[in-house]
């Protein structure tokens, strides 16, 4: 088995507008973009001051005709990529594009056994903070898998980059596995509910009041699919559609005005592991999907 290190290196938007997904997270997240094309690739970066957040590129034709639609892509950050992905395919993985040099780095676009896609990336040419906490705005903090069986999603994972179960906190254990890489917990897989019709990965940008975030995605043409949510670390999710259909998360806190001045049906929930209700304050348990342990 791998080292317990193969963690996300990086995030790319795949989109059918680059101009307005530009536009778009400009708003909702405060980057600023840097051109990074090659002669063979138009490429840009998403920045967030110096340093370069993710990737944003046109979502290819080919990708088009075959029926992908505009997605978030995480890279996990491995040391041979060739390697990495015939360690997949034994496991039943799927390549939709092999092996290649980029400006970014040697990356390959891969699916798990349940077709939940990633990415893979050796060799980045992308400088980032040297040190950074999952916590600091505008960056992903969170990685989080909606798999068809989160048992035999885990098992390919782990075997594949090495990732551990990570403890809980109050997260039941046969409902969301928490993961570590690198030594430190980033994200959780959970069984998707039938609303969702396939297995993907949905990363969580951190905001630092999500009320207002949720003003700037609906402004921009976005829309909120759940939430705001209230998570027993006291942060707020709320998960999001981008004008091109790309969905994404933020996390954040809210202030106790933008608490009392919410809709009731928009933050007072029941959970269970299942399903949510409409309306009423949690209870027990956790939400569908994130869970964290706590102190993060």
């Amino acid at each position: 088995m791998p080292d317990d290190g193969a963690s996300f290196a990086w995030y790319e938007l795949l989109t059918t507008d680059v101009d307005g997904a530009t536009a778009f997270y400009g708003s909702v997240l405060g980057w600023t973009t840097k051109d990074a094309s090659t002669p063979a690739l138009s490429y840009r970066l998403f920045m967030s001051g110096e340093f370069a957040r993710s990737g944003l590129m046109e979502l290819p034709e080919e990708g088009r005709r075959q029926g992908a639609t505009p997605r978030w892509i995480g890279y996990v950050g491995v040391d041979d990529v060739d390697l990495a992905v015939r360690r997949m395919q034994e496991r039943g993985g799927a390549v939709y594009v092999p092996p290649t040099g980029t400006n970014i780095g040697r990356v390959s676009i891969v699916a798990d056994p349940q077709r939940a896609t990633f990415g893979l990336l050796s060799g980045s040419s992308i400088a980032r903070p040297a040190a950074e906490g999952l916590d600091a705005l505008g960056r992903v903090g969170w990685h989080e898998l909606l798999a068809a069986d989160w048992r035999k999603a885990f098992g390919f994972y782990s075997e594949v980059f090495g990732w551990r179960q990570a403890d809980g906190g109050n997260a039941p254990a046969e409902t969301y596995q928490l993961f570590s890489a690198g030594g430190q917990t980033i994200g959780g897989i959970f069984n998707k509910r039938p609303l969702e019709p396939i297995a993907f990965w949905l990363y969580y940008f951190n905001v630092d009041d999500v009320d207002a975030a949720i003003v700037r995605v609906k402004a921009g043409g976005g829309r909120v699919y759940e939430g705001p949510l209230e998570l027993p670390n006291g942060s707020w999710i709320v998960r999001c559609l981008d004008p091109q259909g790309a969905t994404f998360a933020l996390e954040g806190a809210r202030s106790p005005d933008g608490i009392a001045k919410a809709p009731a049906a928009e933050y007072r929930w029941t959970t269970t592991w299942d399903e949510f209700s409409s309306k009423g304050r949690w209870r027990s348990g956790q939400p569908g999907g994130k869970g964290r342990p706590p102190g993060k």
